[in-house]
């Protein structure tokens, strides 16, 4: 996330691998990784981005991830929120993957997942009021 100049909350996300819909960055869970560094090493990865982010998530949702042999297994993602410094020029997926900044209401609009869209939804409104987001800004200024 960042805020723009006129201080509107902005919502990065990148199209997946596959099927080319809009997604926020995420991956699995890393061996020896706390799952925020996790989240962050998968943020620079499939966007580009770099930030600060925050070690409590601020919800979950879940969705039928299909694998490259057909099956498909339920998946919970826990979402830490960062916000974004620096988007690199060159980043790992680059090749792969399109970026793109929407507000809160155009990012939930544009995924499949009906638990991320209600939470991006919920963004729309005073996002600097919620206790995770504020210490976030903290931590970034």
């Amino acid at each position: 996330m960042r805020w723009d100049e006129d201080g509107k909350l902005k919502i990065l996300m990148v199209t997946s691998r596959g099927s080319g819909r809009w997604v926020m960055p995420k991956g699995w869970e890393m061996d020896g990784k706390k799952p925020w560094r996790a989240a962050e090493i998968e943020a620079l990865e499939e966007a580009g981005a770099k930030g600060y982010i925050s070690k409590e998530c601020i919800g979950t949702y879940r969705y039928p991830k299909t694998l490259d042999d057909g099956r498909i297994i339920p998946c919970e993602v826990r979402v830490f929120p960062m916000i974004v410094e620096k988007l690199k020029r060159d980043w790992k997926e680059r090749k792969q993957r399109k970026r793109k900044w929407f507000s809160p209401k155009g990012a939930a609009k544009r995924v499949d997942e009906q638990e991320l869209s209600d939470m991006l939804k919920s963004l729309q409104d005073k996002p600097k009021k919620r206790p995770i987001i504020r210490n976030l800004l903290k931590m970034a200024s």
